[in-house]
């Protein structure tokens, strides 16, 4: 039996394709752009939902692991366009977030999470 797995893993890895599609250069990074993917669609809910803390961890580790893609050998510029999306994905999320908590002059209205901008001022004539 083993000499069978044998021959079947060296029939694989003889053909550079199947070698790159079964090892962990492809499928680390596959499975890792979930992240990022996840990160695009929260673009379409509301901020006030987002982590901060969380959202600087996951910039932090997207810009860690970029530059550890090109680092290694052979560079994984799959990996690496993996971390640069979840890097944009995240400073996205990051400028929602202080933009929603710090920045905006909006009140908050009521309890289903709706922002209503203050009235205006009402201009009185003579």
């Amino acid at each position: 039996m083993a000499a069978f797995v044998k021959a079947i893993n060296a029939k694989i890895r003889s053909n550079p394709v199947s070698d790159y599609l079964l090892s962990t250069h492809f499928w680390g990074p596959a499975s890792n752009f979930g992240i990022p993917i996840a990160a695009i669609l929260d673009t379409q809910k509301s901020p006030d939902m987002i982590s901060g803390q969380m959202t600087g961890a996951l910039t932090i580790y997207a810009f860690t692991f970029m530059r550890y893609s090109l680092a290694v050998t052979p560079k994984n510029y799959l990996l690496f366009a993996c971390h640069f999306l979840n890097a944009g994905a995240q400073m996205t999320q990051g400028y929602r977030y202080l933009d929603y908590h710090y920045w905006s002059k909006a009140v908050p209205a009521g309890s289903n999470g709706a922002v209503e901008n203050p009235p205006a001022a009402k201009v009185v004539k003579a």
